[in-house]
Parts: C-alpha cells; structure tokens; sequence
C-alpha cells in the first residue's frame, strides 16, 4: 500500500494505492508519480474525447456510430496537435479540449442560413 498525504488550501488531500506489485518492481514514490498518475493523466485524456461527442450513438446502424467515433477520434487529434503545436508557450497550452473548443474554435464560425429556393446562403 502506497499512501500520499497533503493539505490543500481546499482541505486535506489523503490518496492511497492498493497494489499487488511488490516492492522490489517499484519504489514507492516512482509507483504512485509514473504509474498512477500517468494512469489518471490518460483517464483524463479519454474525458476529454467525451467531450467531442464520442459517447453519443445517435443511429442503430453500427457503421454510423462507427464513422461518428471516427470523426470524433480525428477531432480529438486535430486539437490535440493545435494545443502542442500551435497553442505551445500560451495559456491555450494547458486547456483542456472541451475549453478549446468552446472559447476558441466556436467563435471562429459564422452563422448562416440557406434559403430554400435559391440555395445559397443569406447572412443574418
């Protein structure tokens, strides 16, 4: 068992890890930084992919449901390259995909409507 105490300006923080490796594999302090909290950084990462509509399946169809994974996976690593790549050394760096989204790329579109007899697009 592997137990971390701090205090926080929120409170007390206590966190403990019940393992079956053994000691002679990973210290103690390696087992709860390297493993453990890589374990959540990556639960945090499949969040965020949540965040671009990969848990909806909004046919019964399995190929639809298939492509819109697809596209939601494609999404995610598109951002994922904006935030390291073109975000790097901003306060953009350390968003997180649904706040990149919402306050960055949302207001990058512009509404329009098309109208139905002439099929082209009427702004507003």
């Amino acid at each position: 068992m592997v137990a971390k105490a701090e205090y926080l300006d929120k409170g007390e923080n206590p966190r403990f890890i019940v393992t079956s490796l053994t000691t002679d594999a990973w210290a103690a302090q390696d087992l709860y930084e390297r493993f453990y909290c890589a374990r959540g950084e990556m639960e945090n990462r499949i969040k965020e992919q949540m965040c671009l509509f990969a848990d909806r399946l909004s046919t019964d169809e399995m190929k639809g449901n298939q492509l819109r994974l697809y596209f939601s996976a494609l999404a995610y690593t598109l951002v994922e390259a904006l935030r390291r790549l073109a975000l790097k050394g901003t306060e953009w760096a350390q968003a997180q995909v649904d706040t990149i989204r919402l306050r960055l790329l949302k207001i990058c579109g512009c509404p329009r409507r098309a109208d139905a007899r002439s099929r082209n697009p009427v702004d507003h």
